[in-house]
């Protein structure tokens, strides 16, 4: 959509609040980013379908949120290619941008393949993403020369609300399993109180001795500990 600059900047505020405020209520992550993504394309000219490349710590990709079913193709092709946009923005780049895939000594594999397939453009965003996972917002364009300033810049924008709903998700995730190892160490050490008749500290000193006798991690241990509660072992 051609809007004028201050046309833009208004539509990019409103939808940006509206993001926000579907943040703040417990939504599922997936749901965040393909709000993310519908965005994308409803804002930036050009802009005809976008999605969320994950990459794994052990090279494995995930796309996520995508608006159109080419985008997780574009990104096995990038995989399997070793090369291009989305990978190379989440991984090293900040912001990557292709005006002409047709003329694209960059990615002489995916360029091709992404050419017959219809794409002609591409812009992907870094996400700041915790260290296990780099990832991208990417942006696909059927014609050439699709992106401007206004697009680079509210896509930056977007890309930095994207990467907020990931590291919250992850921050979640992380208390949760605190709460979680937390909660079985402490039945484990009920279980060994009673059934040797030690006190909190002592029980505690035993499980963290098995720990290392058994070269397991603590919470491992104690959930061995409390499986034997059922089993009478």
């Amino acid at each position: 959509m051609d809007l004028p600059d201050a046309s833009a900047g208004h539509a990019l505020a409103v939808r940006m609040a509206e993001l926000a405020r579907e943040t703040a209520a417990p939504r599922p992550l997936e749901r965040v980013l393909r709000d993310v993504t519908d965005a994308a394309v409803e804002l930036i000219s050009g802009a005809d379908f976008a999605g969320v490349l994950l990459v794994k710590k052990g090279g494995e990709f995930e796309s996520v949120a995508d608006t159109d079913g080419l985008v997780a193709l574009l990104d096995r092709l990038q995989h399997d290619f070793g090369e291009g946009p989305c990978a190379e923005a989440a991984l090293t780049e900040t912001i990557v941008r292709s005006d002409d895939m047709r003329d694209e000594p960059r990615w002489p594999k995916y360029a091709p393949a992404a050419v017959r397939h219809g794409v002609h453009s591409s812009l992907s965003f870094k996400l700041y993403t915790a260290d296990r996972t780099a990832g991208a917002l990417n942006l696909f364009g059927l014609r050439t020369a699709a992106w401007d300033t206004d697009a680079e810049t509210t896509g930056s924008v977007l890309a930095a609300h994207a990467a907020a709903a990931i590291l919250a998700a992850r921050h979640s995730e992380q208390l949760q399993s605190a709460v979680s190892t937390r909660d079985r160490i402490g039945q484990a050490k009920g279980i060994i109180m009673e059934r040797f008749g030690v006190d909190e500290v002592r029980a505690f000193e035993l499980l963290r001795k098995l720990s290392q006798e058994s070269q397991l991690k603590l919470v491992d241990v104690a959930q061995r500990v409390v499986d034997t509660r059922g089993g009478g072992g």
